[in-house]
């Protein structure tokens, strides 16, 4: 499709939903907030002291207050008395905490008997928040790989997935970004990361259709997994995905 016909695609075709802004805009966008701290990708990483992330739960809880009272709700009603810092709170320490916190500290040990086979984790919880609406993103996810030299302490692998996923995130960019930590960390000959999840973000909106039984499914491969087809046919079967053609 040309430049012209692409055009006159999204011209004809109304698409006023199109949310991603033309370069220009994004560019009038701060970089830094008014206090002069830096701002970055809702599912970027800055590690912050606790004395910061204090400071940023009472900034919180004060422009919380200013929303209930946009949105008339009485701080009267003594169930949301504490809202504000409720929200904070959990805003900080919880749903975003993996933007604050320094990394899990990832165990890693040699590959003495020369493994070359898969090894997989699965059922692996996912709880994140969608960076378009801040709503859960709940599901699990299985990562599979074939060592090199080198593998991963057994319960690392969940602390890597809930550190990426305690941020706001779209679910294809939570995928590749555990699946580039892994395979920088432990440079595996094969690696596969799957994740299966609701977004509430469609459910709780109300969006038309049955969409509280439905899924999204992503995948990411890389090394063997991409390029032996059944190499990764065995890896879907194991955790439960069947066989593709």
């Amino acid at each position: 499709m040309n430049n012209l016909t692409m055009d006159s695609y999204f011209e004809n075709n109304h698409l006023d939903d199109f949310e991603s802004e033309p370069d220009e805009v994004l560019s009038t966008f701060p970089t830094h907030n008014q206090w002069g701290e830096l701002l970055f990708d809702a599912n970027g990483n800055m590690p912050l002291s606790l004395e910061e992330q204090e400071l940023m739960i009472k900034r919180l809880e004060q422009k919380f207050i200013e929303v209930m009272e946009i949105l008339r709700i009485s701080r009267r009603d003594p169930n949301s008395t504490k809202t504000p810092l409720r929200i904070a709170r959990m805003l900080v320490k919880e749903l975003f905490a993996g933007r604050y916190q320094e990394a899990p500290k990832s165990t890693v040990f040699p590959n003495r008997k020369k493994v070359n086979e898969l090894i997989i984790s699965k059922g692996i919880t996912v709880m994140s928040v969608c960076s378009h609406h801040w709503q859960p993103i709940s599901g699990d996810c299985a990562i599979g790989y074939i060592p090199n030299k080198y593998v991963l302490g057994v319960s690392k692998l969940s602390r890597i997935v809930d550190w990426f996923c305690r941020r706001g995130q779209i679910q294809e960019e939570l995928g590749e970004q555990i699946a580039d930590y892994i395979e920088d960390l432990i440079k595996p000959k094969a690696l596969g990361v799957v994740i299966r999840a609701r977004h509430y973000c469609m459910i709780a909106r109300g969006v038309k259709g049955n969409e509280e039984n439905s899924l999204m499914i992503t995948s990411v491969m890389r090394g063997y997994l991409l390029a032996d087809l059944n190499l990764r046919n065995e890896f879907l079967n194991l955790i439960g995905m069947g066989y593709v053609k």
